[in-house]
């Protein structure tokens, strides 16, 4: 139906996270559709850019245009202070909360045996030299099955260090109503309970 320029787009779509073929088949239509040549060239240039500019930092695994990261290179941050997440995207969005002042570690994934993905296939190696003088591991993984079993192999992993591991809290977010909490946020709620 479709000319073969346009069914590879669409195609090329259907490779990012989330999109299917509808939703694909309007993102393509829409740029063939609304952008100019100038925007299409911006967008593949910006595509081919973050592609070729880009690489994990050599420290934390952070992506990065500059190596080691701004964040490892800030000495203003604690350094006795490590928080692990599975994805540079959380460290982004850690970072816009404004709380934590402390270093990263990017994973770059979770342990998935289903998916055959296991703790060598994660940045570990670069994690175990950096343990050397932090006080407080924060494991900062996904309420996911993947999510905690990373997290336990992490607290295995540091069990012969002098450091303290601590985990985020899990449980009711701020706003909503506990008729609206399923059984498994609840139960989070309970055990993660604090001091009043």
């Amino acid at each position: 139906m479709y000319p073969k320029v346009i069914k590879e787009l669409i195609e090329d779509f259907q490779k990012l996270p989330g999109i299917g073929e509808k939703t694909a088949e309007r993102l393509a239509l829409y740029l063939i559709n609304n952008f100019s040549m100038e925007d299409a060239k911006n967008f593949a240039d910006h595509i081919i850019n973050s592609k070729d500019k880009l690489s994990n930092c050599q420290v934390c695994g952070l992506i990065t245009d500059i190596n080691p990261c701004k964040i490892c290179e800030n000495k203003l941050r604690n350094e006795k202070l490590l928080m692990i997440v599975s994805e540079s995207r959380d460290v982004y969005l850690l970072e816009r909360t404004g709380v934590y002042k402390g270093k990263y570690h990017v994973l770059g994934g979770l342990i998935d045996f289903s998916r055959g993905i296991n703790e060598r296939d994660l940045n570990i190696q670069t994690l175990i030299p950096r343990l050397n003088g932090v006080t407080e591991v924060v494991i900062a993984t996904n309420s996911t099955v993947e999510g905690e079993l990373t997290a336990q192999y992490l607290k295995h992993l540091m069990q012969d260090y002098d450091i303290k591991v601590t985990r985020l809290a899990y449980g009711i977010p701020a706003g909503s109503d506990l008729k609206y909490a399923d059984s498994q946020t609840l139960s989070q709620a309970i055990i993660n309970r604090r001091d009043f």
